[in-house]
């Protein structure tokens, strides 16, 4: 093998719902191009979280990821699927690179589960936004 880092991309929740700039979308797409990259997608099922209940919202309950990733993980609510995880632990990456909506909640939420996970979370500020 290769010297250098194994790396991985972790895209969350970059979906139609949550109006991503497209240009943050284009930069996105091209480096999950130049390796591993998995994303999640938030999927409204109001019997595991509560959105419409708690905070008036409803996200779609079926959309895809805009950009083209190796798997796509659909989660509810704020937190990195179990299985996400357990792919990128497969992987035996260095580091995991996250990007993607809600830097405040869903992105900074993905961070520390990859962190917990052992997995090096470096977050892509420049590929984050708010909603």
């Amino acid at each position: 093998m290769g010297g250098g880092m194994q790396q991985a991309l972790l895209v969350v929740d970059v979906q139609p719902a949550f109006a991503v700039p497209p240009a943050i979308v284009e930069e996105i797409a091209a480096l999950a191009r130049s390796m591993h990259s998995i994303a999640t997608v938030e999927q409204h099922d109001e019997t595991i979280t509560p959105f419409a209940r708690q905070l008036g919202w409803r996200p779609p309950a079926a959309e895809a990821c805009l950009i083209s990733t190796d798997r796509s993980f659909v989660k509810h609510g704020y937190l990195l699927p179990p299985a996400a995880i357990e792919h990128l632990r497969a992987l035996a990456v260095d580091r995991v690179l996250v990007c993607g909506v809600q830097a405040d909640t869903c992105v900074l939420a993905a961070g520390f589960a990859l962190f917990d996970a052992g997995l090096s979370p470096t977050l892509l500020a420049w590929l984050t936004t708010g909603s």
